[in-house]
């Protein structure tokens, strides 16, 4: 995000391009500067604008996008289509994050790289003399930025509740990713609540079971609690596993040797 006037900057780094992050991606900016403007110009992404009529005028909005947005009381600006130049001051922003701040960089985690944009932005693009306005950020901003407060009350955390059969094998399927469970809920309902980062399976009268979400399709989550007891349905009763140690195998004879040709023959 941008300053149009001062041009400050801010810049956070995201695993994907869903809503989740944009929306947190808004709430941080605005707490980095202190406020917000009172409005924003967008691109056409699909997690703000699901259609738009560029003869008419008509917009059909990403409804829990247009919803934050008429919370914090900013009005929403779309690009023309294929017109990039139109929010020059964002695209070469983007340009200078990325040959600046990142080219030639590698970070152990996203909190490291988080961190160290964080730091970047207040003292290194903040406090640069700025090629078209040739004033600090900075300066700029604390000159004659006017920002508008956000409320203080925090907008509603995004969630998404489910109700999922836990199956035999104890893994709870979500986006085609698998959520572990301790064994004994097998069979049960549960109500799984699916946040941005975040999955908690609850189980009435235990303790919700709380996840990563997991990016990426097809992955499996650990299991990062106690060890999973198998219900005693489960084991196998007045039986002994059978023995696999080597006297129990030498016990059973040696393997007949046939030649190749048998085989052969019995393959004709």
């Amino acid at each position: 995000m941008v300053l149009c006037f001062s041009r400050r900057i801010f810049a956070k780094a995201y695993l994907n391009e869903r809503l989740d992050n944009l929306l947190d991606g808004h709430a941080c900016a605005f707490a980095h500067f202190g406020g917000r403007t009172e409005e924003i110009l967008y691109d056409n992404p699909r997690t703000i604008v699901t259609d738009k009529d560029e003869s008419t005028g008509h917009i059909e909005w990403n409804a829990t996008f247009k919803d934050r947005m008429d919370f914090y009381g900013v009005r929403i600006r779309l690009c023309r289509y294929y017109r990039a130049q139109t929010k020059g001051k964002i695209e070469s922003g983007v340009k200078y994050v990325k040959y600046n701040a990142l080219a030639g960089r590698r970070f152990a985690s996203l909190e490291d790289l988080n961190a160290y944009l964080l730091d970047w932005c207040v003292n290194v693009a903040d406090e640069r003399t700025h090629g078209t306005t040739h004033e600090k950020p900075v300066d700029r901003f604390a000159r004659a930025e006017k920002l508008i407060g956000v409320d203080q009350r925090p907008p509603a955390h995004r969630e998404c509740v489910v109700v999922r059969q836990v199956p035999r094998d104890a893994y709870v399927t979500l986006e085609t990713n698998r959520y572990p469970v301790p064994f004994t809920w097998a069979g049960r309902e549960v109500t799984v609540r699916m946040l941005a980062a975040q999955i908690a399976v609850h189980l009435e009268g235990a303790e919700p079971v709380m996840h990563d979400r997991l990016e990426g399709k097809h992955r499996v989550a650990r299991w990062n609690g106690p060890p999973r007891q198998l219900p005693k349905s489960y084991r196998p009763t007045g039986q002994q596993p059978p023995r696999l140690d080597p006297a129990y195998v030498s016990s059973l004879g040696e393997v007949q040797i046939r030649e190749l040709s048998s085989y052969q023959e019995v393959s004709r």
